[in-house]
């Protein structure tokens, strides 16, 4: 991926890549030099949240180029933060929400709960020929880093569109700037919430990796990618183009 993509959300503060962890050194180690061999050199004044939301508008606006390139016969629909409720699959959920919020003893928001009407960081949709809905194509999950409680998120996430859907699943995937390959592992590994995770400098990744990163994560990155765990971002044009 370009620079120009790449420094939406990433650079330089105090010293360090914005994306590692300052408490680990393996993080920092790798980080350092995955930015260096991508040619990221200025600083980011970016803070906290900042960062990840510069992601998902930089892969909302990526995808949106890209997609009408390699099939230009589909009426691609790619949004941030676009409800499920809003797709075919999941129409049904807001008919649910609306009874929901006219019982008026609170009982079935009690006993049903609202998470799962979720609305991912980006949605690419497909129009329906002589119809008003949408097909949800693909869920793309943006996660600047990954953390614990990011993972869980997914999880949940694509736990949600897979159990509720009525028709097509659709793509689930997350797309990341995370420096540690055991981290990525937390998501990538698994029983199938996602289908695979998108790493917007994997090559300058492997590359950092096997310079200064540790027997564990030269291991895991290897695992990762050799399963198709891991793929670079380029690829998902591809995948969803089909």
């Amino acid at each position: 991926m370009n620079v120009t993509f790449l420094d939406q959300f990433l650079g330089w503060t105090s010293g360090r890549a914005n994306v590692a962890d300052k408490k680990n050194k393996t993080s920092l180690a790798i980080a350092a030099e995955m930015f260096k061999r991508v040619g990221l050199t200025s600083t980011i004044s970016l803070k906290g949240q900042e960062a990840g939301t510069a992601l998902e508008v930089a892969t909302e606006q990526f995808l949106a180029r890209e997609l009408p390139r390699i099939r230009n016969d589909r009426d691609w629909q790619v949004r941030r933060n676009r409800p499920i409720s809003d797709f075919a699959q999941y129409a049904h959920l807001k008919k649910v929400d609306d009874l929901i919020s006219a019982d008026a003893s609170g009982t079935l928001a009690s006993e049903l709960g609202r998470d799962y009407l979720v609305a991912p960081d980006v949605t690419v949709g497909l129009a329906i020929v002589s119809a008003a809905e949408s097909l949800l194509h693909a869920s793309v999950s943006c996660k600047l880093t990954i953390r614990s409680d990011r993972v869980q998120n997914i999880r949940h996430e694509g736990v949600i569109l897979t159990r509720h859907r009525r028709g097509r699943q659709p793509h689930i995937v997350v797309v990341t700037a995370e420096p540690l390959p055991t981290r990525i592992a937390s998501i990538a590994r698994g029983t199938g919430e996602v289908d695979a995770v998108y790493h917007v400098a994997l090559a300058e990744l492997l590359d950092a990796t096997e310079l200064v990163g540790t027997p564990l994560q030269k291991r895991t990155l290897a695992e990762l990618v050799d399963q198709n765990r891991l793929l670079p971002l380029e690829a998902l044009v591809q995948v969803l183009g089909v």
